[in-house]
């Protein structure tokens, strides 16, 4: 038989949630503010589900422009310029 998919989260809570179990979110990280053409970091919290995936952790992009509460970050992968729609928890300025 096929093994049972476990859903888009499926173990990304266990292995981000080993990283931030002893540091609490606080609400001015939830609303940070951040300029256009700033460099940040990639940090993905476990507790909140919209972070993109655990392979661009760590990865250094440029804040392109802001979509309602969160930012398009540029990020080179490889030869290719990739976009992604990420909130403000889940960023780190450089």
């Amino acid at each position: 038989m096929v093994k049972r998919s476990k859903g888009r989260m499926g173990k990304k809570t266990r292995m981000l949630g080993r990283k931030t179990r002893g540091h609490k979110v606080t609400p001015s990280e939830i609303v940070r503010k951040f300029d256009i053409g700033a460099n940040v970091q990639l940090v993905p919290r476990g507790e909140f589900p919209d972070f993109p995936h655990t392979r661009y952790s760590g990865r250094v992009g440029k804040i392109t422009e802001k979509r309602g509460n969160s930012y398009i970050v540029e990020i080179k992968d490889g030869g290719l310029i990739k976009k992604f729609i990420v909130s403000p928890v889940h960023l780190k300025k450089m």
